[in-house]
């Protein structure tokens, strides 16, 4: 190639590049003026003659007989229909923060505006390739299974959720990454077959691009995948002619209109308990609530820092001060009970929400405590404005350790040996009951809204400063009274029963569900056993 063919090489690739976002963008303006001219009824110069409500060729969702369905198929998207929200950005940047990085999460919210102009096809190949570009096939696995049910859980369409629920079958075809709703839709919605779009992999990574099957078609690969057998239900959104295409296809048609989406799933509802989930985001991130994020971040990382320092190096009365003026919002109920005179220690027992569980019950309590934890990082351990002692999971020479601790001073423990999001309370070991008979239940519940305090996979040296960057983390402390000597051990109950009875207690002074899982069994889920 000559000298000059060279040098023409670029300037002809950038013109072709900007000749085609210019025609995206010039489709996609013409596009959406003309629709807004089509349903304003702008030629009509007679009133009468615009319809006052939009011909609707399929009937709504909820007009779907739910009885005797169990030996029928339902057919039916997640984009749109199963999820009240249209829009898939979110989800795409849950996998860009939480599997990704800040940093790809931050190209992602700047790719947003140009997202507008674009259409679907081009528009989901950008965020694929921005969000999944080089990132292992583990890491996004991961955060498919312990990070987007909750958000999916929260979006589900009620309508939609009952209708699938009433039949026997269920398939789901959409033209989002297969990768990113498989284990929700198998694990939660118990769906039968999943048809998605498949993603490029190189090796253990994908590539950032769609494989050579393209962009999944709805209609197109439900046709090939049933043959000649129609579903008996498809369920469609009433603005995609691509799910008018989808629903033709089935003896029965039904779609979602706008209205079909302000109904919110119950927890109660939920087709599967959410107890465990992971990740550090405590909100949907649309690329508003991302926005405010990256803003508040400048803010909250100092922030989070100050209120480090001043529960680290100032008196506990001094603390509570700078922290509520802080955004810190401390409820404290209850007031501690009196020592006995038998000059042992007291032991006060603690639901599990944060890492900084202890160190708000001494501030609530305004005394030093000693606390032992099974997971501490040696940098939270530096940090703790407490003492700290690690136990090993060995009964006999965590008891003697706890056994040597009270006879020195008051204690506290988390006997779930981990942490819980959600309203439920784990397991309690009964290691403690053996130990005291000097027993105070302190029910301790957490509020945030920005970032979680804790996490399964990632840095746990970070939880306290994730904890503490959310503008106004709110801790609830309630001290309920001291456990009647005839209910612990030396009363002549056993250790089993007086760690069920406190269990109870506190799960009742939340509202929380009582449940037998366990710290094993929280971190096989999240590993998706």
């Amino acid at each position: 190639m000559t000298l000059p063919m060279k040098n023409m090489v670029f300037p002809m690739i950038f013109l072709r590049l900007a000749e085609w976002f210019v025609y995206k963008l010039l489709a996609n303006s013409c596009y959406k003026a003309a629709m807004k001219v089509k349903n304003s009824g702008y030629f009509f110069k007679n009133s009468s003659f615009r319809s006052p409500h939009q011909i609707q060729l399929y009937p709504n969702v909820s007009k779907c007989n739910l009885h005797s369905r169990k030996s029928e198929t339902i057919a039916c998207d997640i984009q749109g229909t199963l999820l009240r929200s249209k829009s898939f950005f979110p989800y795409f940047m849950l996998i860009a923060f939480e599997g990704g990085s800040i940093i790809r999460a931050m190209l992602l919210l700047l790719s947003s505006p140009f997202l507008l102009v674009l259409d679907f096809e081009a528009k989901l190949r950008v965020m694929v390739f921005i969000t999944f570009c080089g990132m292992k096939i583990k890491d996004v696995e991961c955060v498919g299974r312990a990070v987007l049910p909750k958000f999916f859980l929260e979006n589900l369409n009620v309508h939609v959720y009952e209708v699938m629920k009433s039949v026997g079958s269920r398939m789901v075809f959409t033209s989002v990454p297969r990768v990113m709703v498989e284990g929700f839709l198998k694990e939660y919605l118990s769906v039968d077959c999943v048809k998605g779009t498949e993603l490029h992999i190189v090796g253990k990574y994908f590539s950032g691009f769609v494989s050579s099957s393209g962009i999944l078609i709805k209609h197109r690969a439900m046709k090939e995948f049933v043959g000649e057998k129609q579903p008996e239900i498809g369920i469609g959104n009433s603005s995609s002619l691509h799910d008018h295409l989808f629903i033709s296809l089935c003896k029965e048609a039904y779609v979602v209109n706008k209205e079909d989406t302000i109904s919110i799933l119950p927890r109660e509802k939920y087709p599967k308990p959410l107890v465990f989930h992971d990740g550090r985001l405590a909100f949907l991130p649309t690329p508003l609530a991302t926005l405010v994020m990256f803003m508040w971040l400048p803010i909250g990382i100092p922030l989070a820092i100050f209120r480090i320092f001043i529960g680290i190096c100032l008196p506990y009365k001094l603390a509570i001060l700078l922290g509520k003026l802080s955004g810190i919002r401390l409820r404290v109920k209850g007031t501690d009970p009196p020592r006995s005179e038998n000059g042992q220690g007291v032991l006060y027992v603690c639901s599990h929400r944060t890492l900084l569980d202890p160190v708000f019950l001494c501030t609530s309590l305004g005394k030093s405590l000693t606390a032992v934890t099974y997971s501490l990082s040696k940098m939270s351990e530096i940090l703790a404005p407490i003492k700290t002692v690690r136990l090993t999971r060995s009964r006999k020479k965590d008891g003697e350790a706890m056994q040597k601790l009270l006879s020195e001073g008051d204690l506290v423990v988390c006997p779930e040996g981990t942490t819980c999001r959600e309203p439920y309370l784990l397991r309690f070991s009964s290691l403690f009951a053996e130990l005291a008979d000097e027993i105070v239940p302190v029910a301790m519940n957490t509020n945030v809204n920005m970032f979680y305090g804790t996490t399964a996979s990632g840095l746990k040296c970070l939880d306290p400063i994730f904890f503490l960057m959310n503008p106004r983390p709110c801790y609830n402390v309630e001290i309920l009274g001291k456990l009647p000597k005839e209910l612990t051990c030396a009363g002549g109950k056993s250790s089993h029963e007086v760690a069920n009875y406190i269990q109870k207690q506190l799960g009742a002074a939340l509202g929380f569900e009582c449940t037998n899982l366990t710290r094993r069994d929280k971190y096989l889920m999240l590993a998706g056993n």
